[in-house]
């Protein structure tokens, strides 16, 4: 067992601990993973995106969150989608790693989305997510104040549990909106029972949106304002807001603010006109973990192939 000799107490490791298992709490209510590139990592979290961009789109994220805090998240996506068999039909694939403290998440899903024409630039896409989730819980992992405590040391846990989601996706050239529920399936991880939404972990509804508009006569100077909203039943409700600047469709930049969690800035170029890389960085501003972390970075990889059959590259897509 976790026992403290008052003599002999760190402050600063006592609070470390104790917003620690805050954290592990907080999985329960709180088990997406959080982004910073949402707008660049959307099939993660709403399947009907898959196919959009018209191309095989290939995308890789990896988050640090809290760095140089014992136990902080870390997280890696890896998303692939494209048009397939029909235009108007797109599949995907979703592989996200994500680690916090103790508790190791790991989940692998196909995404199916059907769209629409509903005006003359505008479509409207239907997505259905479907796959597993593997979750562990290994209090191992712990560091004690009593090293090898036999409590810690063999209390492990884990689970494979099923994924159902669903999601839309309006979008035009210029704008897109989309609402989305990834894990439609309510789950019990410490009995591998899945409920039909009794009890278990909650579900978490996305709301995201964007536009993109030119600041210049020349089309040179162009702002991407999104929104990512996320809602769950035993947590506040959570808004990202990003306005990217982005400088002759080659570089972007632009600041972020989460409510009640952090303020930052992202920061990219695009190498080629495939070819996309990415990084941002977000600190902490309302959370106790800000005085002991050296904040949250991200980097985002993503390419596209396109289709030879469809000629040159079509011109940029910001969504």
């Amino acid at each position: 067992m976790l026992i403290f000799n008052i003599k002999n107490i760190d402050m600063k490791k006592i609070l470390i601990l104790g917003v620690l298992l805050l954290l592990l709490i907080d999985v329960n209510a709180q088990q997406e993973a959080m982004y910073t590139h949402y707008s660049f990592n959307t099939l993660s979290i709403n399947p009907a995106y898959a196919g959009t961009r018209d191309a095989l789109t290939m995308t890789g994220l990896h988050r640090s969150q809290w760095v140089g805090f014992p136990g902080a998240p870390k997280t890696q996506t890896f998303t692939a989608h494209s048009p397939v068999f029909h235009e108007n039909i797109g599949l995907g694939l979703t592989v996200v790693n994500d680690v916090i403290g103790p508790t190791h998440q790991t989940s692998f899903s196909v995404d199916y989305a059907f769209r629409i024409r509903v005006g003359k630039n505008a479509k409207l896409s239907f997505g259905l997510k479907s796959g597993l989730g593997f979750l562990s819980n290994d209090l191992g992992r712990l560091t004690t104040t009593e090293s090898n405590d036999p409590a810690f040391q063999s209390d492990y846990t884990s689970a494979l549990l099923p994924i159902f989601g669903f999601g839309m996706y309006y979008y035009t050239p210029k704008f897109y909106a989309g609402v989305s529920i990834p894990r439609l399936i309510k789950n019990d991880f410490f009995t591998n029972t899945t409920y039909g939404g009794v009890e278990g972990n909650e579900r978490h509804y996305f709301f995201i949106a964007g536009a993109i508009f030119s600041l210049t006569s020349t089309g040179s100077l162009k702002l991407k304002p999104t929104t990512y909203i996320k809602v769950s039943e035993g947590a506040p409700i959570e808004m990202d807001l990003t306005a990217l600047f982005y400088i002759n469709d080659v570089i972007w930049v632009g600041p972020m603010f989460r409510t009640g969690d952090a303020v930052g800035g992202l920061a990219g170029i695009n190498i080629t006109k495939q070819l996309a890389i990415g990084y941002s960085f977000d600190w902490s501003y309302a959370n106790t973990t800000s005085k002991y972390n050296d904040g949250s970075h991200e980097i985002m990889l993503r390419y596209d192939f396109i289709f030879k059959d469809k000629g040159k590259v079509r011109s940029p897509r910001y969504f």
